[in-house]
């Protein structure tokens, strides 16, 4: 069987009307994290100034605004392979194309928990995931949190991680060679 996707979610858990300097940093990180690790980049409910069109338009201009992923290059790259999307938030779910939604959290619930180890089988095993990152210093809504059926706490520990700092660690721990 074939190797599932991974792709990265960011949920916007800032300000909803307003595309902030937050907003632009996690992109510019996050894009070059997705193309290192051949996975997928996708957002929900960021606030873009205007409507750029095309997710390749929506790249290069956030790109044109940061020093970050050698000028936003990486975030371009990602978009013009047709790796990056953006979505609204979601109502009752996450689109079913992403794949499986596993919620990153210090705070999983035991019944819904999954270990690295389970989440690189189902990709080996050829399921794509979505992994949802709250970006916000609130995480995300309880709502939206309960909408994965697995939960993944990639310390094991119950330790909180600075956003870009947990999406290395866990984009790492799933890509690393068993």
């Amino acid at each position: 069987m074939g190797k599932g996707r991974i792709t990265i979610g960011l949920y916007n858990s800032y300000n909803p009307n307003k595309f902030m300097e937050a907003h632009r940093r996690a992109l510019a990180r996050a894009g070059p994290l997705a193309l290192a690790f051949d996975a997928n980049l996708a957002l929900f409910g960021f606030p873009f100034p205007e409507e750029p069109g095309t997710p390749a338009e929506l790249a290069e201009w956030v790109a044109g605004t940061t020093s970050i992923g050698d000028h936003g290059c990486y975030f371009v790259e990602l978009a013009e392979k047709g790796r990056f999307h953006s979505f609204p938030y979601p109502g009752k779910g996450f689109p079913p194309q992403l794949g499986e939604p596993i919620l990153t959290t210090s705070r999983p619930d035991p019944k819904l928990s999954i270990t690295p180890s389970e989440a690189k089988n189902m990709i080996s095993s050829g399921k794509s995931i979505l992994l949802v990152f709250g970006l916000g210093p609130h995480g995300l809504p309880k709502n939206v949190s309960s909408i994965p059926k697995y939960n993944l706490d990639i310390t094991g520990n119950r330790y909180s991680l600075e956003t870009c700092t947990a999406l290395g660690a866990v984009i790492g721990a799933l890509c690393a060679p068993q």
